[in-house]
């Protein structure tokens, strides 16, 4: 237990940074699902469309270094290749 005023102001801040992380973290994959949902829908501009802006979403993310740089790599390619698989 915090026992320290020290410690007890950094549990309070402990507490609202792990609620903004959560927060991103529920942002980036409802970005990734969004991707997902409009390549099985089979409409090719709007899954690019929507993949453009998770792009932005994703990397976001990453630069706040809520997901690490190669995870983010890892999403984008991943779904950069479901979209382009989509013509074929």
């Amino acid at each position: 237990m915090a026992n320290s005023a020290q410690a007890r102001k950094r549990a309070r801040q402990a507490t609202k940074a792990r609620a903004h992380n959560a927060s991103l973290r529920s942002r980036l994959r409802t970005a990734i699902k969004a991707v997902r949902k409009a390549v099985v829908g089979g409409d090719k501009a709007a899954a690019q469309s929507v993949f453009s802006t998770s792009m932005s979403t994703i990397d976001s993310i990453a630069d706040k270094k809520i997901i690490h740089k190669n995870k983010a790599a890892r999403h984008k390619s991943r779904l950069s290749a479901a979209v382009k698989a989509m013509a074929a």
